[in-house]
């Protein structure tokens, strides 16, 4: 069975503190091995050497989330430029309104 990867935006990620999560994002900024995207909030990524970022693209990173609550990459995914950003949010929350179907929630 594969890791359980569950969808958040920033306002989740306190959640899920050293866990993989998967964040879909708009690139507002590239810093060397860093990154900040907006997924409803700002979000700091700590890129490895296969992420290839562009700037107000949108990316899926799927990655771990540090005690600090940025995200080690793991893998990422250029989606372009036409995302539909409230839809995917939509998918988040209904994510974790029905956590049940989706991933274990620990409390």
């Amino acid at each position: 069975m594969q890791e359980v990867t569950p969808r958040v935006t920033a306002p989740y990620l306190e959640g899920f503190a050293h866990k993989t999560v998967r964040i879909l994002g708009k690139v507002i900024q590239l810093r060397g091995e860093q990154a900040t995207i907006d997924a409803g909030g700002q979000i700091n990524i700590h890129l490895n050497r296969d992420a290839h970022l562009t700037p107000n693209h949108a990316v899926e990173i799927i990655g771990k989330v540090q005690s600090d609550l940025s995200v080690r990459v793991l893998t990422s995914t250029d989606f372009g430029a036409n995302i539909d950003f409230a839809a995917a949010e939509a998918v988040v929350d209904a994510t974790h309104r029905y956590h049940e179907i989706f991933y274990p929630k620990e409390d």
